[in-house]
């Protein structure tokens, strides 16, 4: 067990083959720009990544949701388990359950289909037996409990199961805290157990794989602010001030499905390791014509105009005055993204409810209005958001005039032309893989942070190789942040691959070779690689980001003072204790 106090931790990983080579023998005359480091042993000793939330966004604590065609204002909604992948306006509209209705129109909302049962699988994982040896078995478990010690969230089996177990985990926390200190994480031989607390909530980590601290507690942070971003910093606090052993699963039913799938991107997703953006490779022509569209269909109080594709960001619109005063950052996009996949209910029609940036203000909440624009097949994804809860007319309007452009624009064909591409178009014989990430951007400390990597593709097809493949990434990240000794350049032999991590004040790349290559053709090969992705840094990153100006309404203006706020008393949630 290692407290705050707690000297740097010493962790042996018999799998690294490093050189003790300088950097400067590494690199080649073209690539010695930045002053390299030594090649160093392998330290882990690591640091809790604090993130502070600014933003002067209008705090609105009500709960909204647009009431669909036909169901009439105040409709009850069954508190019954809904299918998980449906729940998320219901589960956002549940403090105001007696007094608003459910947020979709036109199509007939399929959250209102409240008797549709969980899928199989769903049940399964939920109903998992916590005493097995197949429970014990999973690589990583994550537990959300409250200082009370009741159980909000467990990844496997139900929270009632494991009430004990989190019973525990919080006796270990309250007793580290008697000493005055804090509990930040266990080693065992097979696994590492990480303690995040944030406010009234406790998060527990329970890994078995070669990840840092660092890299699990980054983890352990998305899934609080996926919680905040449902239910907002202040509404917790407000809860659980009035009430320490409040069961907050009342307020979260349903949400599982959006934390496992949060999870699971994690675990296959690098932009959440890099702490960056996967956008979508596309003409800059083109992309420019969508922000153009974008630009021209704003209206008072729109704050971000969003366009995603496959999953992956095409183009992002921002009002000018907000962005002065904060930046939207890749963990909100992330949440944005995991919260659309997570729920085949967005795909109904247009949804209008409330969301929480918890980067950009933890404490209050957008509206965002979510439509796809391509019908059935749903890949294309329009997402406003507001910060006036009344503007769902105005906001559906923008989406009418965007739509019209983009047909006359013959957008979308040309967007569902739109791929990934392969590592073979950058024609470097030996590389099988990278991840780019630029520091240089124009405009970087007002930009969303990008990064750039081609497809999976043979040898890591299957799941299990590319899951293999991103571990050694993560290993590669966790030495060149490893805070008690980080690195600037890593050469790394491992049993199937080669790889080459390298950062400096431009940018951050890691690269995976075949594994016969010698440094001095990886050095050659990065040299190539860095020459293609400068030619082709327009199509793989949005360099400009457009921005507008609207001409808010003087009652409502995103910049706005506290006149406009209202108590959290009135939004519903202190209302179900």
């Amino acid at each position: 067990m290692f407290t705050e106090h707690a000297e740097p931790v010493e962790r042996d990983t018999n799998a690294s083959v490093n050189t003790e080579d300088t950097a400067e023998s590494l690199l080649s005359d073209e690539m010695t720009g930045e002053q390299s480091l030594a090649l160093e042993p392998e330290t882990s000793q690591v640091t809790e990544p604090e993130t502070e939330a600014t933003g002067n966004l209008e705090c609105q604590d009500s709960l909204y949701t647009q009431p669909a065609d036909g169901i009439p204002e105040g409709a009850a909604v069954n508190n019954g388990q809904d299918e998980s992948g449906e729940f998320v306006v219901t589960m956002l509209a549940r403090g105001k359950l007696e007094e608003q209705g459910v947020g979709v129109k036109g199509m007939s909302s399929p959250l209102s289909e409240t008797s549709t049962p969980e899928a199989p699988a769903f049940l399964s994982h939920r109903e998992e037996d916590v005493t097995a040896e197949s429970w014990r078995q999973h690589r990583k478990h994550v537990f959300v409990l409250s200082e009370a010690g009741k159980p909000i969230y467990s990844r496997y089996g139900s929270e009632e199961a494991l009430s004990s177990t989190m019973g525990v985990m919080m006796a270990l926390v309250s007793f580290v805290q008697s000493g005055d200190n804090i509990i930040r994480s266990v080693y065992s031989e097979e696994h590492t157990v990480v303690f995040l607390q944030k406010g009234p909530l406790v998060l527990v980590c329970v890994s078995s794989s070669r990840q840092s601290e660092q890299q699990l507690r980054s983890e352990l942070l998305y899934v609080y602010y996926q919680i905040i971003s449902m239910l907002t910093q202040a509404s917790i606090a407000r809860i659980f001030e009035h009430k320490k052993n409040y069961d907050l699963r009342r307020l979260l039913a349903g949400s599982e499905k959006i934390l496992d799938g949060l999870l699971n991107m994690v675990d296959c997703d690098p932009s959440f390791l890099l702490a960056a953006v996967h956008c979508l490779p596309l003409a800059s022509s083109l992309r420019d014509s969508l922000s153009q569209i974008l630009q021209k269909a704003i209206t008072p109080n729109l704050v971000f105009s969003i366009i995603i594709a496959k999953n992956q960001l095409l183009t992002i619109v921002q009002e000018k005055t907000v962005i002065e005063d904060a930046r939207l950052e890749p963990a909100d996009v992330h949440l944005l993204l995991n919260l659309i996949g997570a729920s085949s209910a967005f795909q109904a029609g247009e949804i209008w409810t409330p969301i929480c940036l918890p980067l950009f203000n933890p404490d209050c909440y957008f509206y965002a209005y979510i439509s796809y624009l391509d019908p059935p097949e749903c890949t294309v994804c329009l997402l406003l958001l507001s910060t006036d809860k009344e503007a769902f007319y105005a906001v559906a309007d923008c989406k009418r005039r965007i739509e019209e452009a983009m047909v006359a624009h013959n957008s979308l064909s040309l967007i569902a032309k739109a791929q990934s591409y392969s590592v073979s178009q950058v024609g470097v014989s030996d590389l099988r893989h990278f991840m780019y990430k630029p520091f240089d951007v124009p405009d970087n400390h007002r930009q969303l942070t990008q990064f750039t990597s081609p497809e999976m593709e043979a040898p890591y097809s299957s799941e299990e190789e590319k899951m293999r493949l991103l571990d050694l990434y993560r290993y590669m990240h966790s030495r060149i942040h490893s805070s008690s000794r980080p690195l600037k350049l890593i050469y790394h032999v491992a049993e199937r691959e080669t790889l080459l991590a390298w950062v400096t004040s431009k940018f951050e790349l890691y690269t995976c070779f075949s594994p016969l290559v010698t440094k001095a053709c990886a050095i050659t090969a990065i040299t190539k690689l860095l020459r293609w992705i400068k030619k082709e840094e327009d199509r793989l990153f949005i360099r400009y980001p457009p921005k507008y100006s609207t001409t808010p309404n003087p009652s409502k203006s995103s910049r706005g003072g506290k006149s406009d706020q209202q108590d959290s008393t009135d939004n519903g949630f202190l209302s179900l204790l």
